[in-house]
């Protein structure tokens, strides 16, 4: 999408889809408090066109088609969510046919790199696949030279899997096994891994991490030689035999909140536990907002037109009032909304980097550069974390 007519109303609301329940419900507290904090700083800053920018009151609830009904219905502009990547199909089909930008902080499936969306879908976080040339980097830089993958069964296993022999293979890492388990049911994939021989095993699971890890430990392959995908990165302790974990490494995405962003973030929940797709959040919302305001129009089409530019991406143009692509200006790295409206008036093109790095999204509405954070695991099966790395973003 490379431009726009403008067609808002002037108010620019934005509208949340919140739809963990159950045990992933500890989910939806920050990225309320990350889009309630975001709205805060935009229109301490003078809002959209000096005008207040509206948060929309937010609902909980698995039926995400219903949800973005709702949200049409209150005339949002852009919808921040969902967090589910299976539930994000249903938010699309209603969302982008009704003109409404989506960024979703948290999809990571990397079959929605090619979900049909007519350019109104975009996603602040990675898609599972980044992950996979950090893993093989942890393997060799753990003095590896050969691994083996046991994957659970599943999409998220077999997509990351095969992504992870593939960074192996650049790497110069020789991939002598690949096992797939069914979840409660891993003992003889493990076998199958142990019979290759490896230096190093990495773990991509979910729903039963734990029983594969106690599996590979009573193989002797945990400890040191284990490498866990990010689903399989947890707080174990005594539920795993002791030192089972010693020295094994994994990784989380994003970036660890600086500690301004954590105090502002309890400063608008107090009871704030959790933090998780906090930073994806208040990102997402600030780049909608300054998309808006590089479109000079609050209507999802335009705000969808002008999300790449502003990101700092290179694909399509900027969306403007008038609806033709201009010259693209020289560009102006800013790290909030107010920074970014100055650019603007500077006429730059503003860059938005933010609480969880750079973005710069490309055609496909996915961010190209993946931040993770490594985490090692010491005696008590606890992890702490012990670094960084960035990989390049592709969903597919």
């Amino acid at each position: 999408m490379a431009s726009a007519d403008a067609s808002g109303d002037g108010t620019l609301r934005i509208g949340l889809i919140l739809d963990n329940t159950g045990q992933q419900n500890f989910l939806n507290a920050p990225q309320l408090a990350a889009a309630k904090l975001a709205v805060k700083d935009i229109n301490a800053a003078g809002g959209h066109k000096g005008k207040p920018v509206e948060l929309l009151p937010e609902t909980i609830s698995t039926d995400t088609a219903a949800q973005a009904r709702a949200l049409v219905a209150a005339k949002a502009d852009v919808v921040i969510g969902p967090t589910d990547s299976s539930r994000a199909p249903a938010a699309v089909d209603v969302l982008a046919n009704a003109k409404v930008a989506i960024i979703s902080p948290a999809n990571t499936a990397p079959g929605l790199s090619n979900y049909k969306s007519g350019g109104y879908y975009f996603r602040t976080s990675a898609a599972d696949t980044a992950q996979a040339s950090v893993l093989a980097k942890l393997v060799k830089d753990g003095g590896a030279r050969t691994l083996a993958v046991l994957h659970e069964k599943g999409d998220y296993g077999k997509d990351v899997a095969a992504a992870v022999a593939d960074a192996a293979k650049q790497s110069g890492l020789d991939t002598v096994g690949d096992a797939e388990f069914t979840p409660g049911a891993a003992q003889q994939a493990v076998n199958s891994v142990k019979a290759a021989n490896p230096d190093a095993v990495v773990l991509v699971a979910r729903e039963d991490a734990q029983g594969a890890i106690a599996e590979l430990n009573n193989a002797g392959l945990a400890g040191k030689k284990l490498v866990l995908s990010d689903g399989a990165v947890n707080k174990y302790g005594s539920g795993l035999g002791a030192r089972a974990l010693e020295g094994a490494r994994g990784v989380q995405p994003g970036v660890f909140p600086s500690a301004a962003f954590q105090t502002d973030l309890v400063a608008v929940d107090p009871g704030l536990k959790d933090m998780m797709f906090a930073a994806e959040t208040y990102d997402a919302v600030i780049l909608a907002a300054v998309a808006a305001a590089a479109a000079e129009d609050d209507a999802g089409t335009s705000i969808a037109a002008s999300l790449v530019s502003v990101s700092g991406g290179t694909a399509g143009a900027v969306g403007n009032a008038g609806g033709q692509p201009g010259a693209q200006p020289a560009s102006q790295s800013c790290t909030s909304y107010k920074d970014c409206v100055e650019a603007l008036r500077a006429g730059r093109r503003p860059d938005y980097d933010g609480q969880s790095g750079r973005i710069n999204f490309d055609s496909r509405g996915d961010i190209t550069q993946a931040n993770y954070m490594v985490y090692t695991y010491g005696e008590d099966n606890l992890a702490s974390m012990s670094g960084t790395e960035a990989a390049t973003s592709s969903g597919g």
